[in-house]
């Protein structure tokens, strides 16, 4: 059954980091903000909800949807970045919804049940 692309009413994506690699997630966030009308979330240095790693939230529109993910493709800068979209199904937009941008990581799932 087809699913109808209209129900996308934003998309997150979210920057993965360590200690390490923080200085990456830094640039990243500042292109971002620099070059597109985007809202950039709050930094979380330990997991949270579904997430397994420090991370940051970034939202944007359907319509940057073409510029936001390809500059995300070329300028992670090697950091693990999910991409989903916001349906209202919080549990398939994170998992049969989303695209990864490197390593595929494992998601608490049970979190987004509750």
């Amino acid at each position: 059954m087809e699913k109808d692309i209209i129900k996308i009413t934003g998309f997150h994506a979210h920057v993965y980091f360590d200690p390490m690699s923080r200085e990456a997630a830094t640039r990243i966030r500042e292109g971002l903000d620099t070059k597109f009308d985007v809202r950039l979330g709050r930094w979380h240095d330990q997991p949270v909800g579904p997430h397994p790693k420090a991370m940051y939230q970034v939202a944007f529109l359907p319509n940057q949807f073409d510029k936001v993910v390809p500059w995300l493709m070329l300028n992670r800068e090697g950091l693990v970045i999910l991409v989903h979209p916001e349906t209202g199904n919080d549990v398939a937009d994170h998992t049969d919804n989303s695209l990864w941008l490197g390593e595929k990581l494992e998601l608490n799932i049970d979190f987004l049940r509750r």
